[in-house]
């Protein structure tokens, strides 16, 4: 039996039972019930059951179960079953928290998802690649992804890279036809893979195989290879919670010793070194960590800001250079005809003249030259190819109608080097090549020229006037398209040798607005110490006035154009890089360029990009951006955040949000440790001066597994700040645990623990160790859910306001709530060894557990009043 690539064109129609007109939406439907969707199935993943089990492989559940043997063995039954239960509810909510990530990570993947462009019931239609079927026929153009196998019915230059399948990193040239001989899937040149990339020209293409039954679901075990990677704030706190850990232990060991050394009975020894070690190590810290990142993104996603990777959060508030494309993200990406330059006068849209021979050629070259169509009012393509088509529709022109009519015989598509697209139609009986182009480029290979009067030689002053006609066009921020055609024998063959000697027939000038929220995001990005540096592959004149209108180009800057840039040494370039806001007509090697430069001066650069040759320099950057509306698959690939609305702005905002999250995390983080810094000071304190055990490891782990968590998680939920971008960015070298920060933690933990051992101490003297076990463990508790509030911000809880973070409150009530319950219902009292108080002595807990709040308020207070 033929293989795909052996059979004819018509045989592959036939099989597939298909034609070029696609299929019916009703026969996509049943295909796709019966085929299933266009997904690979992706590799064995870890049961639930495994997952649970694997929670208990951890350093602080081992001690944990230590401290369960050792509770037994003291004959302390309460206490076992509570740490037993704390250990199980610890391995559930791990077990929960890796199905959430998981559930999270799918619906992430699908946001981001890849689309196919195929015919559908004889129309053009975009769909998720999930949705195509056998039978499709698909449509692919230079940038796009190919999600399935594919035999090519009509080829247009098409180049493809197949690196994922063959390993060979260069373009591979297709072609149409069939191959007669068998070949190896990298020289069947009639055939397209599903994860290979399109670099280059066009085809049409009809669906052979989807999912797994394509050539890389045979081989679908690569495409799970990719582990999720621990944050760099996470391997710095798993460094850092390691390394405590390890000193804690040693500590242990020597409080132990000490213990036996003072004859202490060997149970209580080990209870102490035990309750050293759980008040030592923050259970909580690596869940809260990823919870508030996870809020973080989840908060970003809602403002139309999609994070990829969880290390971009952490990076975005370090941002201090943003290279942000022109159209789309700057501007509105609605192109609009505005002025036209046709027989040395400019008209608008609707003053073209279908009588006119002159006037029918410009808008033949703006509609055949052209890979766009506009279905049921929605444009689809590249904005500026149907922005030409709604200029047609205003002198009742179909587009739909020529196209019908005209067969393009042969192209060469649009790229970024020749900056022209040709087509070969036959108009009026005549073999005719329509092109369009940049003016610059164009203009130097016309010879002639068409005016209403005919066709004549191009002089110098006809090259001055349309010259000068660009430049009054692009000094308006008008984007200027050039068309021009040539007649050419019957035999003659479309080639890059074909463009020249053209006839010129007009200019075409369209408008793509600023954004409206673009000049006040620009701003933002400048009050907060970034630097917004505008990368175009417009002419330069035309993105200076757009930069200039929306502030990012001002007196004394700087525009470079790709061929300036070219010829600068790196010297050079450092030398202008902070000059220069505007980069005109640059290639994606200059992009790596300026990327490369500003990382030198030791920036964090953020860089938007939409198009296959960006994906370098999204790779290159710290936060690589890409477009969601206009952005090609690969440049989603290799971003490490895309935008769904294409805007500017919302980089700024995904900015803000960064740095919020960061200041969250670090806020929460000071909040844990100073807990556990509290509870260390106070097991020490006791242990060295002779004293019963201050707390029960059941004390310590209510504290940090209960009462801890939700405080930590309302503190990650705090808004941003008002003046957060007034700040310059943070340095991403400067760690989380300065010596300031750890300062902070020490002095505050030396408070909570002061006020601790005082009732420790009151307890002592007013009743048994017990009650003093009680008034401690209580006074800890209530002291740290008061300190919530204190590591909101580094303000003041009055210039805060109570109200600007109701999960705060939530957090501090429910924490009550549950100390509540232990104190005062004896079944709960029991099993966290709590022994019965007095009103005095409760009313003694809230007054001593209050004081560090106050102590720290007043020195914020006193620091705000200075300033």
């Amino acid at each position: 039996m033929k293989d795909w690539y052996q059979k004819t064109e018509e045989e592959v129609l036939e099989a597939l039972h298909t034609s070029k007109e696609g299929l019916s939406a009703t026969e996509a439907a049943g295909l796709l019930a019966s085929k299933g969707e266009n997904i690979l199935e992706e590799g064995k993943k870890k049961s639930t059951l495994q997952v649970f089990a694997e929670q208990f492989r951890d350093l602080l559940v081992v001690i944990l179960i230590a401290a369960a043997v050792i509770s037994m063995l003291s004959g302390n039954a309460e206490s076992t079953i509570v740490i037993v239960a704390v250990i199980v509810l610890n391995a559930v909510l791990g077990t929960v928290q890796h199905e959430k990530a998981q559930k999270s990570l799918a619906s992430l993947k699908s946001l981001s998802s890849p689309t196919a462009k195929v015919i559908r019931d004889g129309q053009k239609a975009e769909i998720a690649s999930k949705g195509v079927v056998p039978g499709d026929i698909l449509l692919l153009e230079a940038g796009d992804m190919v999600v399935v196998d594919g035999r090519i019915l009509n080829n247009y230059s098409l180049q493809v890279n197949e690196s994922s399948l063959t390993g060979e990193s260069t373009n591979v040239d297709k072609e149409d036809g069939s191959l007669d001989a068998e070949a190896p899937l990298a020289d069947r040149t009639n055939m397209v893979y599903s994860g290979s990339l399109v670099t280059y020209g066009r085809a049409v293409v009809a669906v052979t195989g989807t999912g797994m039954d394509t050539e890389i679901g045979k081989i679908a075990s690569l495409m799970n290879a990719t582990k999720e990677k621990k944050t760099p704030l996470q391997v710095s706190l798993d460094q850092f919670s390691s390394r405590l850990a390890m000193v804690i232990m040693v500590i242990c060991a020597l409080v132990f010793l000490l213990s036996i050394y003072r004859k202490m009975p060997l149970l209580d020894s080990l209870m102490f070194a035990v309750a050293l070690a759980v008040a030592a190590i923050p259970e909580a810290l690596s869940s809260i960590v990823t919870i508030v990142q996870a809020m973080g993104t989840q908060r970003m996603a809602r403002e139309n800001a999609i994070i990829k990777e969880l290390k971009a959060v952490e990076s975005l508030g370090c941002v201090s250079v943003i290279c942000s494309d022109k159209t789309g993200t700057l501007t509105q990406n609605k192109m609009t005809v505005k002025d036209i330059y046709v027989d040395g006068k400019v008209c608008q849209p609707d003053e073209l003249d279908l009588r006119s021979q002159l006037h029918r050629y410009l808008l033949y070259d703006a509609l055949l030259t052209n890979d766009s169509s506009i279905v049921e009012g929605k444009g689809i393509g590249d904005p500026t190819e149907y922005a030409l088509l709604e200029m047609a529709g205003k002198v009742s022109l179909s587009h739909d109608l020529i196209r019908e009519m005209m067969h393009r015989l042969e192209e060469i598509p649009f790229d970024s080097d020749r900056k022209l697209m040709s087509t070969k139609y036959q108009l009026h009986g005549v073999p005719t090549i329509l092109t369009k182009g940049a003016v610059d480029v164009l203009l130097y290979r016309t010879s002639h020229i068409r005016t209403s009067e005919g066709v004549r030689e191009l002089t110098e002053k006809d090259r001055e006037n349309i010259l000068e006609q660009n430049m009054r066009f692009s000094e308006n921020g008008l984007r200027v398209l050039a068309f021009a055609y040539k007649e050419v024998e019957e035999d003659h063959v479309l080639s890059l040798k074909s463009e020249n000697n053209f006839i010129f027939i007009g200019l075409i000038s369209m408008v793509d607005p600023p954004r409206v929220e673009s000049k006040a995001a620009v701003a933002d990005a400048k009050r907060a110490g970034i630097r917004p540096v505008m990368i175009t592959g417009d002419h330069k004149i035309t993105a200076t006035a757009i930069a200039k209108q929306i502030g990012i180009f001002e007196k004394g800057d700087m525009a470079v154009t790709g061929a300036e840039l070219d010829a600068m040494t790196d010297e050079e370039l450092d030398l202008n890089i902070t000059k220069t806001s505007v980069y005109a007509r640059v290639s994606p090697e200059n992009k790596i360029r300026i990327v490369d430069a500003w990382q030198r001066r030791g920036n964090v650069v953020s860089m938007t990009g939409d198009g296959v040759n960006d994906a370098p320099a999204l790779k290159k950057a710290d936060i690589g951006v890409a477009m969601g509306i206009t952005g090609t698959e690969v440049s989603k690939d290799a971003a490490s955040m895309i935008l769904a609305d294409d805007n500017f702005a919302t980089i700024i905002k995904a900015v803000a949000n960064g740095r919020n999250v960061y200041r969250n995390i670090k806020n929460a983080i000071q909040f844990l440790l100073s807990g556990n810094m509290a509870g260390i000071l106070s097991v020490l304190y006791t242990s060295f001066m002779a004293l019963p055990v201050p707390f029960a490891p059941v004390h310590l782990l209510f504290i940090n597994l209960l009462t801890d968590s939700l405080p930590a998680i309302a503190i990650g939920m705090e808004p941003a700040e008002h003046g957060l971008l007034n700040r310059k960015p943070r340095d991403p070298k400067e760690g989380i645990l300065s010596k300031e920060f750890m300062l902070k933690i020490l002095v505050q933990g030396a408070l909570i623990a002061v006020c601790t051992m005082t009732a420790f101490h009151i307890g002592l003297k007013q009743g048994s160790a017990a009650t003093a076990s009680t008034m401690a463990f209580c006074t800890l508790t209530l002291s740290r859910l008061f300190h919530g509030f204190n590591c909101r911000s580094r303000h003041s809880i009055f210039r805060l306001g109570f109200a600007s973070n109701w999960y705060s409150l939530l957090a501090f009530l429910s924490g009550v709530i549950l100390l509540s319950l232990v104190m005062f219902v004896p079944i709960l009292g029991k099993l966290f060894s709590v022994a019965p108080l007095t009103a005095s002595q409760i009313g003694i807990i809230y007054g001593l557990a209050f004081i560090p709040t106050i102590i720290i308020q007043l020195a914020k207070i006193i620091k705000e009043n200075r300033k």
